[in-house]
């Protein structure tokens, strides 16, 4: 991933990443055959960011330009299983400069919303998951619930 953030010319070389004035917008740049594995790369424009999530699986996160922000939030007992009754308690906030590299696993799922804070200007990251990511769970952090919900993407 390092390798990839910096020098990102060969990923993108024959691909369009789109983006949207309304919300960030995540591009398949590789998905494995089985579904074990996808590649993402994410735009970012200024002060557009992800609602509360987790993502059920493993992830590599790495920024190629910009800035990105990710706020994390806990489950106070470490266990989530049920839709409702969540209590979730924010956890810290890590701002990631071009070429950073983080990683996460589900412990029990590792829930967070990232973003492009407005007043540091857009971004683009790419993202790798250790499955297909088309859907995950969003978070009502003061009602104390979550849905699972599909999650689009465009093709690069």
């Amino acid at each position: 991933m390092e390798r990839l953030v910096s020098t990102p010319g060969d990923l993108f070389a024959d691909r369009t990443l789109h983006s949207d004035p309304d919300h960030y917008t995540r591009n398949l740049i590789r998905l494995a055959e089985d579904g074990s594995l996808s590649l993402y790369a994410i735009v970012w424009r200024p002060g557009q960011w992800t609602p509360v999530h987790d993502h059920g699986s493993w992830g590599v996160v790495g920024v190629v330009e910009g800035a990105l922000e990710e706020r994390s939030f806990m489950s106070p007992d470490g266990t989530i299983h049920r839709d409702d009754g969540i209590r979730l308690m924010r956890g810290g906030v890590i701002r990631l400069q071009p070429g950073s590299v983080t990683s996460f696993v589900p412990n029990p799922d590792h829930i967070h919303e990232t973003g492009a804070p407005a007043e540091r200007g857009g971004a683009v990251t790419l993202h790798l998951y250790g499955r297909t990511m088309n859907s995950f769970y969003v978070y009502d952090v003061a009602a104390g619930r979550r849905r699972l919900i599909d999650v689009p993407h465009n093709d690069s």
